[in-house]
């Protein structure tokens, strides 16, 4: 697997890799349907040096195939909130997971945070699931509007401790 920037060029594999329903209903941001414009959209979103926004590309074939992506949102004005997305052939391979170990110790030793949020829709457990196997914990429940939804959907919020030593250093023994 490899974590890095978006480029430009890169929009009809965006395209290709988010535009399922399934992914979109799952996002808060994401229009349904999603064309070529919304990733070359996305893509040209001026990123600074601490931005941490990448695609997740996978090894699974001759050429290296964007898979999803990542990223630690601060628009919210508050703590980073961590956000991903798989596309669904790649889902339940251990991908989400890899990734965001990677990011959250990006977080911690690069960034120097202490903590990080995130959030799921009720309805889609498996996100969930991946949060609690990086350390994050429920905190609370409320609603989060879907773009693609067009409505508020029922969440549940988390909370990572990026102080806690076991908090993303799983990343590096992966990668040993």
């Amino acid at each position: 697997m490899t974590l890095r920037p978006g480029w430009p060029e890169d929009a009809p594999a965006l395209t290709q890799a988010v535009a399922h329903e399934s992914v979109a209903m799952n996002l808060a941001r994401v229009p349904w349907p999603y064309a070529d414009g919304d990733a070359a959209e996305w893509l040209a979103i001026p990123r600074g040096a601490t931005d941490v926004t990448l695609l997740i590309l996978a090894h699974d074939t001759p050429a290296p195939r964007l898979i999803g992506a990542i990223a630690l949102d601060r628009e919210s004005g508050g703590a980073p909130e961590l956000g991903y997305w798989l596309t669904p052939g790649a889902w339940g391979r251990g991908y989400a997971t890899e990734a965001g170990h990677a990011v959250l110790h990006m977080a911690r030793h690069a960034l120097g945070l202490k903590r990080l949020h995130s959030r799921y829709f009720v309805d889609n457990p498996a996100s969930g699931r991946v949060l609690g196997k990086l350390g994050f914990r429920e905190t609370g429940h409320g609603a989060t509007f879907s773009r693609a939804r067009g409505r508020d959907v029922p969440s549940v919020m988390l909370a990572c401790d990026l102080e806690d030593e076991r908090i993303g250093d799983q990343a590096l023994s992966l990668a040993a």
